[in-house]
């Protein structure tokens, strides 16, 4: 039989190892003073130092973490692209106006430097100028306080942002009138905590990094940790060397989950690299339900054939509710019909079956290839039943494992960054500020750009992100911003969000991760919490680029004090001097924050309650509920293809650090993955440009002239970089659930371009 020809991305190379050791080496000596990026590597992810500034995986306990090393490619690129030698500073702006900076490329444009001042652009200017931190308060808080309603502001936040900074930021906006706090969460993993929280009673991960090697099986679904979460990759190896097995389930195949080099171990740089992946399940986009559901009929065969082989009985009796509900809608299920339905072979579906069957130590983990589709939250809801089938919930070695992406993107959320945090959390922050919040939800950020498209919403303020590419429809969201009467951003470096802009507006520079952070007092630190519940301690050390700099902390308390007024009894002033005076607050309204200054400083800091992970769960009748979730079926044209959006190895984020998509061997961003066959049933060669037509409730998106590359990936799917392929995601084509954008499932046709 004549083999198929297979496409020559991606080039099947060993993730991290030298080759990683060799990129981090560059992007230090082309972004940063060598002296100032070795100095912040030595403190990077240290017990004494300042947590990455990149992704949200677990730091090892403080026994463990490496002195010499303890982080990856990407969280070493965020560093030095922190660390930036070079300014946006006046000289910047007055040699470039608006109408030129948007002609350049998003990676040009964070790579001009770090920002040395506060900005302002004016109505009618096409320049940004210098402007006072007070004149800039004066006018966010005048502008404010001028509105007809509090809810005609809009607080976005980013996931990088403080445990400290987001406390006090929520704080001050529900004392300013309005829960309109939306955040990064809204966009990425929002489906998880729906979805956990009504299951399991909490909506985070229920296992640690310490739960990993002791694994018997792990299944990845939708996850690329070889550039999304690099670190996770040493803990799968340990899973692996321990006699752990490891399903991956994913339309594309990604290096980091085939074969590994720890970069923090030489001897592994040559020789036979460690593979991670036992079994690989290539399904089509949006299958995974049908999988699970498949999976779970077979081990509910051999359970059946040998009762007390697969099912634990005793913890399914014991610990959950639903369960004679989920047998009697899985016995209707037709098993054929759901492994066809995923794409993949029988044989491939019983092989991952027989590796599940019999085991006890089985985690779940997973990540935006999951959560950005409009049944985000029933999948995630099928990952619980097939751990509470199985007993996998409550023990060492078990459980969820929801891959957050920013670093204290989750401790956000606990913070209150929310804009529907529920009436506990509420009453406790009002008793401890001594007011009334609103008690009226707020807007995530889809109806956010609502708010701003109908007019309604006339000020963003956006501490931290990009908001202007992060979100989707991302020609909507630059017609919402600049409608705003006023747009601000508190931000690092330039990006788009500060060219697509209010009719003004501003930009508030803040220290960053790296920084030391002064005040007369003393040098302060700030926390994170991570994506295992670990909350810990974060202390930059490098001297600020410009001394024309702010905290988030202290940019939060000035505007604060001016848009409250003299006569708010909040020590704003005092809390920006002392941030011991946050966490005792912190400690008053948050429940797992007992002792908050004293155990924050302890090595390694500490972990907040999680019931899931005692095998306690805090639902209504206080068990794991098994859930009815009924087949996600979407339809589409049979002409179309379904398009997923995916980020390259060189970013993090909006962020673009370069062109270099090494492990997938791409070189250029625009472009579009195609399987071969489908390529020459069209015509298509390597290299063609295509116009991309998303098509969503009658409503047409194009993306132009984006390059042709023949891939591995399932026949009928293809795949563009983020952001770029935003401008294909309707508003609307969201989950109903969490209001998560539908990225990776988006109706297509493709067309040739025109010749130019």
């Amino acid at each position: 039989m004549k083999k198929k020809p297979t496409a020559p991305y991606p080039p099947h190379k060993p993730a991290a190892g030298w080759d990683s050791i060799r990129s981090v080496a560059f992007k230090i000596w082309e972004e940063t003073y060598t002296g100032r990026g070795v100095k912040s590597l030595l403190k990077l992810n240290q017990p004494k130092g300042f947590d990455c500034p990149s992704c949200a995986w677990p730091d090892p306990d403080p026994d463990q973490v490496s002195s010499f090393a303890e982080y990856c490619e990407n969280g070493a690129k965020a560093v030095a692209w922190e660390a930036s030698k070079c300014l946006v500073d006046e000289k910047f702006f007055h040699s470039h106006s608006i109408e030129t900076l948007l002609q350049k490329s998003d990676h040009w444009l964070e790579k001009q430097g770090r920002i040395a001042r506060p900005f302002i652009i004016r109505p009618g200017s096409d320049h940004y100028v210098p402007i006072s931190w007070e004149e800039a308060f004066t006018i966010i808080s005048s502008t404010l306080n001028a509105l007809d309603h509090p809810e005609e502001a809009i607080f976005y936040t980013s996931g990088r942002t403080s445990n400290e900074a987001a406390f006090l930021y929520q704080c001050m906006v529900r004392q300013f009138g309005t829960n309109n706090l939306p955040d990064c969460s809204n966009m990425c993993h929002e489906a998880s905590g729906k979805a956990l929280k009504e299951t399991l009673g909490i909506g985070k991960a229920s296992v640690t990094i310490n739960d990993i090697p002791k694994a018997e099986l792990m299944l990845i679904f939708g996850q690329n940790p070889g550039t999304n979460a690099p670190r996770m990759l040493s803990a799968l190896q340990k899973l692996k060397a321990n006699g752990g097995k490891i399903i991956a389930v994913n339309p594309l195949p990604e290096a980091g989950l085939m074969q590994f080099r720890n970069p923090q171990k030489p001897w592994e740089w040559i020789g036979k690299a460690t593979q991670i992946q036992d079994l690989y399940l290539p399904l089509t986009i949006n299958a995974d339900w049908a999988l699970l559901k498949a999976l779970q009929k077979i081990l509910l065969g051999y359970e059946r054939e040998d009762p007390g082989s697969v099912l634990d009985a005793t913890f399914i009796a014991q610990k959950t509710n639903g369960y004679t509900e989920f047998l009697k809608d899985l016995d209707e299920l037709d098993q054929d019909n759901l492994i066809a339905a995923t794409g993949l072979s029988k044989d491939s579906v019983t092989e991952a079956a027989k590796l599940i069957k019999g085991k006890r130590k089985v985690i779940i983990a997973w990540a935006m290839g999951i959560t950005q589709h409009s049944n985000a939250e029933s999948t995630i809801r099928e990952f619980v039943n097939l751990l509470l089938m199985l007993g996998a919930i409550g023990k060492e070695g078990a459980g969820t494992l929801p891959v957050r992406g920013h670093s204290n993107v989750q401790g956000d959320r606990t913070m209150g960054i929310w804009e529907k945090m529920p009436d506990t959390f509420l009453d406790k922050l009002g008793k401890a500020f001594d007011f009334s919040p609103p008690r009226k939800h707020g807007v995530a950020a889809v109806d956010a750009i609502k708010l701003m498209q109908s007019d309604k919403g006339k000020v963003f303020f956006g501490m931290g992100g990009n908001f202007a590419l992060a979100a989707p429809d991302t020609q909507k969201v630059f017609t919402a911003l600049r409608q705003c009467t006023l747009t601000v951003q508190v931000s690092t470096k330039l990006n788009r969000s500060h060219l697509i802009h209010g009719e003004t507006a501003l930009i508030l520079p803040c220290l960053g991760r790296t920084e030391r952070d002064s005040t007369p007092l003393c040098d302060q630190f700030v926390s994170t919490e991570d994506t295992a519940g670990r909350i810990r301690m974060s202390k930059g050390d490098l001297t600020p680029v410009s001394e024309n700099l702010k905290s988030e902390v202290g940019i939060v308390c000035g505007l604060a004090r001016a848009l409250l007024g003299e006569e708010n009894t909040t020590d704003w002033e005092g809390m920006a001097q002392n941030y011991d005076l946050i966490r005792d607050k912190i400690e008053e309204v948050i429940p797992g924050f007992e002792n908050f200054n004293v155990r924050i400083r302890q090595p390694g800091g500490f972990y907040l309650p999680n019931g899931p992970r005692n095998g306690s769960f805090d639902t209504p009748d206080k068990k794991a509920q098994f859930t009815v979730n009924p087949w996600p079926i979407r339809q589409k044209a049979p002409e179309t293809f379904i398009l997923m959006t995916i980020r390259s190895h060189d970013q993090f984020n909006t962020t673009v650090y370069g062109m270099d998509d090494r492990y997938r061997g791409i070189k250029k961003r625009d472009v579009i993955l195609m399987h071969m066959e489908d390529m020459k049933e069209r015509n298509i060669k390597e290299g063609d440009r295509l116009k991309i037509t998303s098509h969503f409730a009658g409503e047409n998106r194009v993306l132009e002239g984006f390059k042709a590359v023949p891939y591995e990936l399932p026949k009928g799917t293809l795949a563009v970089y983020f952001p770029e392929g935003n401008v294909l995601v309707a508003m609307d084509n969201k989950s109903k659930e969490s209001l998560c954008p539908s990225s990776k499932y988006i109706e297509v046709s493709l067309e040739k371009s025109m010749e130019v």
